[in-house]
């Protein structure tokens, strides 16, 4: 694990700025996604959430922009909703872009114990869950591959 986060680290796909979301959005063919809100439904670009965040029956969503929505739906609800390739749950409260995963820290408690956090663009520092630990590394491992292919695919392309 760890020499695959030493790979992952010493790759030009992290970070990730702006325009190269904007473009990946466009390769992942990432849907918007509609959310309720009181007596109506408004679409908003799922490509520019960084995070969502459950607190109880509701979820708050980071977008990168800085903004921030609460919608009464659950973070389970709203998982389902959500492309399974780029958004990841790294713990009961939270899932992730990993279009915006800016690094992956890899901690040691006192005790020995090893437990990783993950480090957003937006500059958010959120926990991975032990049990979800092994199952987000080959997440990660899959959407870096996916990446590399949609890259390669990309640039094999000719231009007009």
């Amino acid at each position: 694990m760890v020499l695959f986060m030493k790979a992952l680290k010493n790759t030009s796909l992290y970070p990730l700025g702006s325009p190269n979301v904007e473009q990946l959005a466009q390769q992942f063919a990432i849907p918007d996604l509609t959310l309720p809100f009181w007596r109506f439904r408004r679409k908003m670009p799922a490509h520019r959430i960084v995070r969502l965040e459950g607190e109880g029956n509701y979820t708050l969503f980071h977008f990168a922009d800085g903004s921030q929505l609460m919608v009464s739906l659950t973070l389970k609800k709203m998982q389902s909703r959500l492309p399974a390739n780029v958004f990841v749950r790294l713990h009961k409260k939270n899932i992730i872009n990993l279009m915006y995963l800016n690094e992956i820290h890899p901690d040691r408690f006192s005790t020995g114990k090893s437990h990783l956090s993950v480090s957003l663009l937006n500059g958010d520092r959120v926990d991975v869950s032990r049990r979800k630990a092994n199952e987000f590394m080959q997440q990660v491992q899959g959407f870096r591959q996916e990446l590399l292919i949609k890259k390669s695919t990309s640039a094999a392309m000719p231009t007009a």
